[in-house]
């Protein structure tokens, strides 16, 4: 495929992010939009849905660079509109999300993968975003565009959680969960699909039933029960969970909640707190933990795979249109949402 076809309109909104300052750091910004190069592909978005990730690049403490007047967001979901010179992946009219990595397509995380979206590469929270190619994936049939730009992040990083160390969880482990924010929302769910009982964590009794309804068999409030590994150990016999996803930060306790020769994806902390880690409990359950950074294209294609299959949907909370982009960050760092929360450009 090498013609391109005609961009419209002729002019574009994207937000830029003045990093290090918070909400307030979002402009919205009107100018001519790029025609495609070799290899890259522009993307009429519809949707976005925000993650931590996009308030730690506000913040100016996101781990990996963010460049100067970045577009911010990884998560979008939208529609082929004009292809460039040699693209063979996609064409006109298809609906596409992309890889949050998008030179990351298989195998291990190396240094020359790590350039991402709304980081070192202008992000999804424009209406015509331009794209390589390479980083496209196809959205399920039975998604809308809101629920297919939830996936880039989260899903695949709970999805990197519970089978990208080699082993992958087993049909009758248990797994513990820890909070209800997307990564652990998609997490429960992927968890049922694949045949485990679930342990979720929770500080809201307004979440523990809706956590449940999502397929969580036991919900532990650690607000009632700080010491929330001890209410695990009780619910496993003594043994402890064969897996953790651990998003909170709680090392130390999801080590004393997870079985010998368990698995720890430890995916990061929304407080912000590193709390120090006695290594003795790390030698005492021989357990592993491994860092997580979202997912290859591959997995992403392998989840969708499942997710189409079971029809799977995502989580959302509130839509909000591209014109209240920084009410959905206000509302989003501030109201403790269960479910992923959109920003609706068209």
């Amino acid at each position: 495929m090498t013609a391109t076809m005609a961009i419209r309109p002729s002019m574009v909104r994207s937000y830029h992010v003045t990093t290090g300052g918070g909400i307030d750091g979002l402009s919205l910004r009107t100018h001519k939009p790029r025609t495609p190069g070799e290899g890259e592909v522009a993307v009429a978005v519809h949707a976005t849905s925000l993650s931590f990730r996009e308030l730690l690049v506000l913040r100016g403490q996101y781990v990996l660079p963010v460049k100067p007047d970045v577009i911010p967001v990884s998560d979008g979901a939208g529609e082929v509109v004009a292809v460039g010179p040699d693209v063979r992946r996609v064409r006109p009219g298809d609906r596409v999300t992309a890889a949050l990595f998008p030179r990351w397509l298989d195998g291990p995380l190396e240094p020359a993968y790590l350039p991402q979206l709304g980081g070192s590469l202008d992000g999804m929270l424009t209406e015509l975003a331009i794209l390589p190619e390479d980083a496209l994936v196809h959205i399920p049939d039975h998604l809308s565009y809101a629920e297919a730009a939830t996936l880039p992040c989260a899903a695949v990083t709970a999805w990197n959680a519970l089978t990208g160390d080699g082993r992958g969880i087993q049909r009758g482990q248990t797994m513990l969960v820890t909070g209800s924010g997307g990564v652990s929302l998609f997490a429960v769910q992927f968890a049922k699909l694949l045949g485990a009982r679930v342990i979720a964590t929770t500080s809201r009794a307004d979440k523990e039933q809706r956590l449940r309804d999502l397929g969580a068999d036991e919900v532990i409030n650690y607000r009632d029960i700080p010491n929330w590994h001890t209410a695990t150990r009780e619910l496993t016999a003594g043994r402890g969970v064969d897996r953790v996803v651990d998003t909170a930060g709680t090392l130390e306790q999801s080590l004393k909640s997870v079985a010998v020769d368990g698995h720890i994806a430890f995916v990061g902390s929304v407080s912000g707190n590193w709390p120090p880690v006695d290594p003795r409990l790390l030698f005492g359950v021989a357990a592993t933990v491994r860092a997580l950074a979202v997912g290859s294209r591959a997995q992403f294609i392998s989840m969708n795979n499942v997710i189409t299959a079971h029809r799977l949907r995502p989580v959302l909370d509130q839509v909000f249109p591209f014109e209240e982009a920084v009410a959905a960050y206000g509302y989003y760092e501030s109201a403790s949402p269960f479910g992923k929360v959109i920003i609706k450009i068209r």
